[in-house]
């Protein structure tokens, strides 16, 4: 929970940045209105709109001068100009839209749309931030507003139903203003005539009689709008300066009141207002103002004594239920504001029975359940303990300035330097005052009320210590200096070790109000800083998380408040100790809130104490929105910081002590890296020091500071050496030491095992990088280390591995003279074929990262064997995606360190061209198929990290083919412009024939466009993203040029050269690729794809690649005028060859079926004269097939629709699937047998001629009268009749329609990882 004190800092923050400020400079200037703010004087850079350019900024001056000189002519624009332009220009700016419907409204005299009321409802909701910028319009809105409340009631009458019809809408306005600016700003602009008043009374008892029809502000219809309107009214109607029984027409016509009664227009109002005191909506509120107001007036002694007794009743009430909760908080906040609007001398007396009352409510259940109420009785206690104390402002008090806004900053240091000297000589005469004030007798219920105030200080909710925190400000300014200081001992007692969080936050926002009105003298000073400094720091560890966050942002707001509060001469000795850390807070903080809090209480000392060191370049860096980012706080704002002299220690400290062993895993990791980052500025500290507190902390009980300690070590040792620092024997001997050490102490093993694994590798990694000198036993104990962890099933830690065996073998074992290089390649290569699947994970990744000279001796064995890995195995136990794509991921880097090998070494170890050979047949042939994996198990379709897997394999070893290819072609040229070659080859470079190019040729490129095409269109959008991607970089890398491709041209129209493109969106990249259609080399490839988001079953992508396809066949674009025909013809054949690649395959042919129905029913396929029997021909032939013994209800629906628009089209194929339809009228599935009998029922209807005229109306009879989901023995009865109906002869009896029973062949194991999904859509009972 973000604090209060948090929004206040931000505000402030970044004041003098915002524009808001400028809007008050013009909006003063035309009301000739003197502002004076108490913004900083700090000098910060303008913030541009763009919010990225803040981070890290600096503007020169020349640069800046121009927008200054703009900046400059605009404001002296805007003074010249009118005041409505400029508010016009710079606030309301739907004002006219506002303003028009007003304007109707006043001509009306009523709100003669109900549309209007919302829409100005919803302009004003915009402006909740920033209510201030409506403040200008207020009187233009409000007043003619509330005059025709007025005007309207008095010329209908308070009893005419009309009334409310008419006002209620208009309170609506108004009320949303109150929400939005405050009532006190709008209260102002109600119209306050004497005879008002009981106007007012009368209206807000009409409105009292009525309830609100719902509790949805959208639809509210006024009822509780018009009730709140009214008793702000009355808010301001009840201070009129004339006896209220004067007023009250009642008394005039009555003989029985005396004087010494209350009025009854007064009765009027309090009975309605504590009616209201127990309603739980904000008309509490507004009546405990009106009681504010009404009862402190001096003619109202009786209605308060009245009222007192009264709460006496309520607050002493033992009632428990709802209402009472309710009116408990409405008369608490009531006397609350009485106890504030009333005079010390009414108070007196009602002083005693209230303060008992409220102590004892305190302490009841009540409270306890409340904090809304604890609330309430805070401000409640501080009031009365005000009105118990003499108002004056105390002699002792620090004295503090008011920086005016017009005021340059040479006059500013001025004034400031001669309010000091006045401060001084007032502070010398503090001596004889404090004589004076110690004679002042404070009442006895007064430290009963401090305390109170202190335990609430303690309590579990912040707007309770919020409150608590203000009252003891505003009590300590009417007490003596004595007694002040024993509130400040008591204060400072809530930070002791026992006490919680909640007392320290309470605390620290007490210790800010003290300091904000002068009543934290400088003297205090030592006392009261060594305990900011550890609140700043607050963060107590409780299970796997800490609290402490509010505590560290209300210190850093007390530290803004010293800087606010105090001179450069008394802030001068504590400056210096608090800027660290509060910088430390700014920078590591894992909490956003608490970094920019700490942010902003530095950027105020700055700005206020001035002449700090480097203080204008650290605000500049670290900024609101540079803060925002933990990793750029961490890395880049902190190292920038630490440049500057007193800040690197402090953070080294900070890290050390409080980051590297925090409960966040990954704010260990970072806090490791940054601590790395800061070796540049002393480097041998921190290989002296730093290092020798951080080895022995690897071994430490605790999880958290061994895994950081160990990290912390690694990323040290690294920084070190890329900045040249060569370490001591020493500290490298017990930098080797660690990892064994750590295994030794069994550290793996239980809780934090895993964690401790990944650091162990990363510390390997690092030290690899920088050559610590080990021994051989040390060398096989740390490869041990990384060859378990390879087995390890944990992703993070094989990776890490991974990346630390790819450093640690050439450092290590390439030097050795012993056999264990060779041995470690034959090692991971049996490790690929092991049972378990996490060692083939693990060796795959470990193979792809070992050096060209292990590899040369048993390349192509490498090769082969990685190949093999990337295919699905054929045991389905075995089947392990991840491995797959491992393999995958191994095998394009053993191709690259081979090929990067090849051309480095003297002499080729690869004797001929074999590589390239066996890349292209093996390798790229391994890829493709991997371009196909469409795996699925629980976690949904893991084939498709292999399918990404292998197009940036495919990518890369497209690129090392065309590379030696060209490099093949230019290696009788020596005019050295090879590298201009091969990014742009030219006419008389180019090959004459495929003999020339055996390794790249036209047929690879047409496989690896089309694969590439079909990811593109799939229905996954990051897959689309990445082919569409990398399609674009093989088109157009300016390094290698990738030849062969067929249709370059139009490919290249296709996928444009654009940075930026938004490939995942399907609305751009489906009309773009379903354009490969007219291609015969790319139409297979990519209708293979497109069939399945067309038949899919996400809605949005099938209707948008649906329309694509579509658009296509329409031939959108195209001028040809057969254009339509032949692609039509082209997309049969293509669906056609479909169907016959992908037989059995069900992820792909039922979407393919979905899309013959969908494109059936478009019209598509029936229309191509002699092509449409035999496409449908075929069509029916798959149907036969797979349907057969089908079970997946989504498969047989497809059929069976097709199978009714087959039958509509010429003889004879259609009496075929006439006949087919027929079969399934007696299909063991009654939601099957029943969609038969539909879809045969419209055959029939449509097509006259499948049956003869005097046979139809009998056959749909039949149909139509038959339960075809009933009992299928009927079915098959009745299907029977329906056979000799239409003239068709009867199959086999024995043989059911479904063909259940003639698959009597042992079934093939199914290779395919879809094999369950039907029973699962069986299940589901489609």
């Amino acid at each position: 929970m973000i604090s209060l004190c948090y929004r206040s800092l931000v505000k402030l923050f970044h004041i003098q940045n915002s524009k808001l400020s400028r809007n008050h400079r013009l909006l003063h200037h035309f009301t000739h209105s003197q502002l004076e703010l108490n913004t900083p004087t700090s000098i910060t850079l303008p913030q541009h709109k763009n919010r990225r350019s803040r981070q890290n900024t600096t503007i020169p001056k020349a640069k800046m001068e121009p927008n200054q000189d703009t900046a400059t002519m605009n404001q002296e624009e805007d003074e010249l100009d009118t005041k409505e332009r400029v508010l016009q220009k710079y606030f309301l700016q739907e004002w006219k839209i506002v303003k028009s419907l007003l304007d109707d409204t006043v001509h009306n005299a009523r709100v003669s749309d109900p549309s209007s009321v919302h829409k100005i409802r919803s302009i004003m909701d915009k402006y909740q931030e920033q209510g201030q910028l409506l403040e200008p319009y207020l009187e233009t809105i409000v007043s003619p507003l509330m005059s025709i409340i007025r005007s309207r009631t008095i010329e209908l009458g308070v009893a005419s139903d009309e009334i409310l019809d008419i006002i209620k809408p208009i309170c609506i306005i108004i009320y949303t203003l109150v929400t939005v600016c405050g009532y006190k700003s709008v209260v102002k602009f109600f119209p306050h005539q004497v005879s008002d008043l009981e106007l007012a009374v009368s209206l807000l008892e009409k409105c009292h009689l009525t309830n609100s029809v719902t509790s949805l502000r959208q639809e509210s219809t006024g009822e509780m709008e018009a009730k709140c309107v009214m008793l702000l009214w009355l808010y301001i109607l009840v201070l009129v300066p004339f006896d209220i029984s004067t007023v009250d027409t009642s008394i005039a016509n009555s003989d029985n009141v005396t004087e010494f009664e209350v009025a009854p227009l007064v009765l009027r109002i309090i009975g309605f207002c504590k009616d209201y005191l127990s309603t739980p909506g904000p008309m509490r509120t507004m009546a405990g103002l009106v009681l504010s107001r009404l009862l402190t007036r001096p003619d109202m002694p009786k209605a308060f004594t009245s009222f007192v007794d009264w709460t006496h009743t309520v607050m002493s009430s033992a009632t428990e239920d709802a209402f009472h909760h309710f009116q408990l908080l409405g008369v608490v906040a009531a006397l609350a504001s009485i106890f504030k609007a009333g005079s010390r001398n009414l108070l007196l007396d009602a002083i005693p029975v209230v303060w008992n009352e409220t102590s004892v409510l305190y302490k009841s259940s009540n409270a306890a359940r409340s904090p809304l109420l604890r609330k309430y009785l805070m401000k409640l206690t501080q009031r009365v303990g005000l009105s118990s104390l003499p108002h004056r402002l105390p002699s002792w008090r620090y004295m503090g300035r008011i920086t005016k806004l017009n005021v340059s900053l040479n006059t500013s240091n001025k004034i400031d330097q001669s309010n000091l000297a006045v401060n001084d000589n007032f502070s010398d005469s503090n001596e004889i005052a404090d004589g004076e004030d110690e004679d002042m007798e404070v009442p006895d219920h007064v430290e009963e009320i401090i305390e109170m105030l202190l335990s609430g200080l303690r309590d579990m909710d912040t707007v309770v210590r919020w409150s608590a925190a203000k009252g003891i400000g505003r009590i300590s300014a009417h007490l003596t200096s004595s007694l002040s200081e024993e509130v400040l001992s008591s204060v400072l007692e809530l930070f002791s070790p026992g006490e919680g969080d909640g007392s320290w936050h309470g605390g620290c926002l007490a210790l800010a109000e003290l300091a904000r009105r002068g009543l934290l003298l400088p003297a205090s000073f030592p006392k009261v800083v060594p305990v900011i400094v550890k609140a700043v720091h607050y963060d107590v560890r409780r299970g796997p998380h800490s609290v402490g966050s509010h505590v560290r942002d209300a210190a850093a707001y007390v530290c803004w408040a010293f800087g606010r509060a105090y001179y450069h001469a008394d802030m001068r000795s504590i400056l210096e100790e608090l800027a660290p850390h509060l910088l430390t807070v700014a920078c590591y903080d894992r909490e956003v809130n608490c970094r920019r809090a700490a942010a902003a209480a530095f950027q105020e000392n700055v700005g206020r104490q001035g002449n700090y060191p480097h203080g204008i370049d650290i605000v500049n860096t670290a900024d609101y929105f540079s803060l925002s980012s933990r990793v750029n706080s961490y890395l880049h704002v902190a190292v920038f910081i630490a440049q500057y002299e007193g800040y690197l220690f402090p953070f080294v400290e900070d890290l050390l002590d409080r980051k590297i062993c925090h409960w966040d895993k990954s704010l260990r990791e970072l806090a490791a890296e940054a601590l790395s980052f800061l070796v540049k500025y002393d480097p041998q500290y921190f290989a002296s020091a730093v290092i020798e507190k951080l080895i022995p902390c690897t071994l430490s009980s605790d999880l958290c500071m061994r895994h950081g300690a160990t990290l912390a070590t690694g990323e040290l040792v690294l920084a070190l050496h890329q900045c040249n620092f060569a370490l001591p024997s020493d500290k490298q001997k017990s930098l080797a030491g660690v990892v064994p050490a750590i295994e030794k102490a069994r550290l793996y093993r239980g809780k934090g095992g895993e964690i401790m694994r990944a650091a162990v590798s990363r510390f390997i990694e690092c030290i690899s990088i920088s050559k610590v000198a080990l021994s051989e036993k040390i060398k096989r104990s740390l490869l041990d280390t990384l060859n378990e962890n390879l087995r390890h099933p944990n992703s993070q830690i094989q990776n890490a591995a991974v990346k630390a065996l790819k450093h640690f073998i050439p450092a290590y074992l390439m030097t050795s003279d012993n056999k264990g290089p060779s041995d470690v390649t034959a090692k991971y290569l049996g490790m690929l074929t092991d049972p378990n699947v996490a060692v083939r994970r693990g060796s795959a990744l470990a193979i792809g990262v070992l050096p060209c000279e292990l590899l040369a001796s048993q390349w192509r064995n490498v090769i082969l064997n990685l190949c093999g890995c990337c295919a699905i195995e054929e045991n389905p136990e075995d089947r392990d995606a991840e491995a797959r794509v491992n393999a995958v991921k191994g095998l394009t880097s053993v191709c690259e360190t081979l090929i990067n090998g090849r051309e480095d070494s003297a002499t080729s170890f690869i004797e001929n061209d074999s590589l390239f050979i066996l890349m292209k047949n093996e390798v790229m042939m391994s890829l493709f198929k991997a371009l196909d994996d469409y795996s699925v198990d629980n976690r949904g379709d893991v084939g498709s990290w292999v399918r990404e897997a292998a197009l940036d394999g495919l990518e890369k070893c497209t690129y090392m083919l065309c590379k030696i290819d060209k490099l093949v072609c230019l290696s009788g040229r020596s005019d050295g412009n090879e590298i201009e070659s091969i990014a742009h080859p030219s006419a008389d470079s180019m090959p004459k024939n495929n003999q020339e190019l055996p390794f790249f040729d036209e047929n690879l490129a047409t496989n690896l466009v089309g694969g590439i095409c079909k990811q593109a269109v799939e229905k996954m959008d990051k897959l689309r993203e990445a082919a569409a991607n990398v399609l674009c970089r093989i088109l157009y890398n300016q390094i290698i040029y990738i030849p062969h491709i067929p249709f370059r041209e139009k490919l290249e129209e296709v996928i444009p050269k654009e940075a930026d493109i938004k490939w995942a969106v399907p609305s751009y990249s489906y009309p773009r690729f379903v354009q490969l259609l007219q291609f015969g080399c790319y139409s297979r490839d990519v209708l293979s794809g497109l069939v399945i988001s067309i038949g899919g079953l996400q809605d949005s992508l099938k209707k948008v690649s649906l329309l694509a396809l579509l658009d296509y066949l329409e031939g959108v674009g195209s001028e040809k005028p057969d254009t339509r025909s032949s692609r039509v013809y082209m997309l049969s054949v293509d669906i056609q060859w479909v169907l016959q690649q992908y037989k059995k395959c069900d992820r792909v042919i039922i979407p393919a079926l979905k899309t013959i129905e969908i494109l059936f029913s478009k019209k598509i396929f029936l229309n191509m004269e002699a092509h449409t029997p035999t496409f449908c021909a075929a069509v029916l032939d798959c149907l036969a097939i797979e349907l057969k013994g089908s079970k997946d209800f989504s498969k047989l629906y497809a059929g069976i629709a097709i199978l009714g628009y087959v039958a509509s089209v010429s003889e004879p194929i259609n009496m075929r699937a006439f006949s087919q339809l027929l079969n399934f009228l007696a299909h063991r599935y009654p939601k099957i047998r029943k969609a038969s009998a539909e879809q045969l029922y419209l055959v029939l209807l449509q097509n006259g001629n499948l049956v003869a005229e005097d046979k139809t109306e009998k056959a749909l009879e039949l149909i139509s009268e038959t339960c075809w989901d009933g009992n299928i023995d009927l079915a098959k009865h009745q299907r029977l009749k329906l056979y000799e109906t239409v003239g068709l002869e009867v199959g086999p009896l024995g043989k059911s329609s479904d063909g259940s029973k003639k698959i009597s062949s042992k079934k093939p194991i199914d290779m395919d990882e879809n094999a369950s999904y039907s029973s699962l859509v069986e299940s589901s009972g489609f």
